[in-house]
C-alpha cells in the first residue's frame, strides 16, 4: 500500500504539472463524427466490407488532420496506417435444416427462433449430423482449483452438450465462482471451448435473460449471421462443430419429453455433486453447407512518439467494427449501425488524438488502437495482444472505451466488471478533481470484464480496464441513469435501432473524456508502471516481464 499511496502522490504531482488545465471536448464534434460512423452508409461497419474501407479512411482522415503519425504494421521500414488481422470468416450457406427427435417425434427448428446457430468455426466445409444424442452439463464447468467438475468423465464424442449459462454461483449470489461476479467460467466462449477439449460434437447454451445478462434479440443478432475467427493452426481444439444456443422454453420442454424437471436438474447444477445426464429418447439433427474463406480485416493505429521513451506505450483502444448488414428488424431495416456500440468509442479515440496533437509532446509515446472485429469475439485486439506492435512488457496500460453514453454527465464513472489494479486506483484519483465518484459495476453478473478489448490484454499481464459512463445522472440521478441503460440495452444493444440521435447531447462523454486524457497525459509523463493487485490472476503475467521494464 505504501508503494501505491507514493505512485498516487507522485500522479498528483504530474498532473499539477502536465495537465492543470484538461483541454477542452467539443460535444458537438462527438456528435458528428458518431452521426458519420453510424450514419447508412457505413453499412454498419462490418469487417471486410465497404463498411470497413469507409471506417479506416474516415479515421486516418482524422488522425492525419491533426498531425498524428501512422504506427500500423511495417513496410519497407516505414509504419503504415493499419495492423493487418487475418481473419477465419465462415456463414451457412442458405437455410439450415435443423430439428430435434423428441420422445420419436421430429420437430423441425427454425435458424434465429427455437435456436440460433452459428456458422461453424471448426473447419468444416459442411454439417451432416444424424441423431446426435444431448447430454446435460450443468454449467459445463471444469475448474480443478475450486475442486468443480461438471463432466465427470462423461464422454462427449459425437454427442451435443446442452449447457447452461453463467456460473453455478449465479442464482445463489454465494459459492465457490465469486457469488454473482461472473468469471470465466460462465461466459459462453469458455462453455465452447472447454466442450471443444472434451471432444463434443456440438454445445448448446441454454438462454435466459437474467444470468446472459441479455434477451434473445441479442442472442439471435450476434449468432446468426458470419462468424470470424483468428487463423489458427487447430481451430476444432477451441471449437466443436455446432455452437449455438437455444432458448429457455425449448429447454424445458425437451426436458420434460424426457421425463426431467429443468429447474430441479439447474439446482442440481448448482452443486459439486451434479453428473451429467442424458436427455434419453432425444437427438438433434442438422445439414447445410459452409462458406468459409480467410479474410484481412484491419487494426487503425495512430501513435505519437514520446520525447524520452518511445519505447514505453500507454495505448488508448476502442473498436470500431458492429454487425453490419443484418436480418431486418420489424421495420424492415437490416443495417445495423452500431452508434453507441461503437461509434461513441471511436469517436472518443479521434477525439483524444486530437488533444494530444495540440498538446506538448508526451515522454512516452501514445498509441491510438482502433480494433476490428470486437463483436466476433475481441478478434482484433487479440491478434494485437498476441502479435503487438509494440512490446506489452514496456506497454504501461491500456484505456478501453465501448459503448459510452452520448447522454449528459454524471456524477460517477464505472468500469466493466471488476478488477483490482493500480490502473483503477489512479483513475479514481483522477476523477475526483471532477468530483466523480467510483461506482463498482452494478451488474458483475453480466461478466463485463471479459466481453471488452481490455481483456485481451489484461490475460497477458498488461494493466488494462474499459471505462464506463456512470449511471448517476446530474440530470435525474441514479432513476433517470439506471431506466436509460435499460431501454438500450433492452431495445436497441445489437439491434438496427441503435442510431444516431439529434437529442443526444454527448457532454458527459466530453466531459468523461478529459479525465482520461488526464489519466493517460499522467501515466505518459511519468516513470511509474501501474501493477494489478497481488491477488490479482492477471499479476503473475504481468510480474513475468518485470525484466522488460529495467
Amino acid at each position: 500500500m505504501q508503494r501505491l499511496a507514493l505512485t498516487l502522490l507522485a500522479f498528483s504531482i504530474v498532473s499539477a504539472v502536465y495537465a492543470a488545465d484538461a483541454p477542452t471536448i467539443d460535444p458537438q464534434r462527438l456528435s458528428s463524427d458518431v452521426k458519420t460512423l453510424s450514419s447508412d452508409a457505413f453499412e454498419g461497419r462490418g469487417p471486410d466490407t465497404a463498411g470497413e474501407t469507409k471506417t479506416i479512411d474516415f479515421v486516418v482522415s482524422q488522425f492525419k488532420a491533426e498531425g498524428i503519425q501512422p504506427g500500423g504494421d511495417l513496410k519497407n521500414g516505414k509504419r503504415e496506417w493499419t495492423q493487418a488481422v487475418p481473419l477465419l470468416r465462415t456463414e451457412i450457406v442458405g437455410t439450415p435444416a435443423l430439428s430435434f427427435n423428441l420422445a420419436g417425434k421430429t420437430q423441425a427448428l427454425t435458424q434465429g427462433e427455437q435456436i440460433a446457430l452459428r456458422a461453424p468455426l471448426d473447419g468444416s466445409k459442411s454439417v451432416s449430423i444424424k441423431d446426435a444424442p444431448l447430454v446435460f452439463v450443468g454449467y459445463g464447468v471444469s475448474a480443478p482449483e475450486r475442486k468443480w467438475d461438471d463432466f465427470k468423465g462423461v464422454d462427449l464424442h459425437g454427442k451435443i452438450a446442452v449447457v447452461l449459462i453463467n456460473d453455478p454461483d449465479f442464482e445463489t449470489g454465494q459459492g465457490d465462482f465469486g457469488g454473482k461476479a461472473m468469471t470465466y467460467y460462465g461466459r459462453w466462449t469458455y462453455k465452447f471451448e472447454e466442450a471443444a477439449r472434451l471432444g463434443a460434437l456440438g454445445v448448446m447454451v441454454v438462454h435466459e435473460t437474467a444470468p446472459a445478462s441479455y434477451g434473445w434479440a441479442t442472442v439471435k443478432n450476434s449468432n446468426t449471421n458470419a462468424m470470424f475467427d483468428i487463423v489458427r493452426d487447430k481451430p476444432s481444439s477451441v471449437h466443436p462443430q455446432i455452437e449455438s444456443w437455444i432458448q429457455r422454453d425449448q429447454a424445458v420442454a425437451m426436458f420434460k419429453d424426457a421425463g426431467l424437471d429443468f429447474e430441479a436438474l439447474k439446482k442440481q447444477a448448482q452443486t459439486r455433486e451434479f453428473k451429467p445426464v442424458v436427455l434419453k429418447g432425444e437427438s438433434f439433427s442438422a445439414s447445410f453447407k459452409v462458406d468459409s474463406k480467410v479474410i484481412t480485416s484491419h487494426n487503425i493505429v495512430g501513435r505519437i512518439e514520446g520525447s524520452k521513451y518511445p519505447d514505453q506505450t500507454v495505448i488508448y483502444s476502442a473498436h470500431w467494427d458492429h454487425l453490419g448488414v443484418g436480418a431486418p428488424d420489424a421495420k424492415g431495416d437490416r443495417i445495423y449501425n452500431g452508434a453507441v456500440d461503437n461509434g461513441t468509442g471511436t469517436a472518443s479515440l479521434i477525439e483524444l488524438a486530437r488533444a494530444f496533437a495540440k498538446a506538448p509532446k508526451p515522454e512516452r509515446s501514445i498509441v491510438f488502437l482502433n480494433v476490428t472485429a470486437e463483436e466476433k469475439g475481441l478478434l482484433g485486439s487479440e491478434y494485437y495482444a498476441n502479435k503487438p506492435l509494440y512490446p506489452l512488457g514496456k506497454t504501461v496500460a491500456v484505456i478501453n472505451m465501448d459503448a459510452l453514453s452520448p447522454n449528459g454527465p454524471a456524477r460517477n464513472f464505472a468500469i466493466s466488471g471488476n478488477a483490482k489494479l493500480d490502473l483503477l486506483d489512479q483513475l479514481t484519483a483522477t476523477a475526483k478533481r471532477w468530483n466523480l465518484t467510483y461506482s463498482p459495476d452494478p451488474r458483475p453478473e453480466a461478466g463485463g470484464f471479459f466481453r471488452s478489448d481490455h481483456f485481451s490484454f489484461a490475460k497477458r499481464g498488461v494493466p488494462a480496464l474499459s471505462f464506463e459512463s456512470g449511471d448517476d445522472w446530474v440530470d435525474g440521478g441514479v432513476a433517470a441513469g439506471k431506466k436509460a441503460a435499460e431501454e438500450y440495452t433492452t431495445n436497441h444493444y445489437h439491434q438496427p435501432s441503435d442510431e444516431w440521435q439529434a437529442s443526444w447531447s454527448f457532454t458527459g462523454m466530453a466531459r468523461d473524456l478529459q479525465i482520461l486524457y488526464t489519466l493517460g497525459s499522467d501515466l505518459a509523463n511519468s516513470n511509474a508502471w501501474p501493477n494489478w493487485s497481488s491477488d490479482s490472476e492477471f499479476r503473475s503475467a504481468r510480474d513475468a516481464s518485470a525484466a522488460d521494464r529495467k
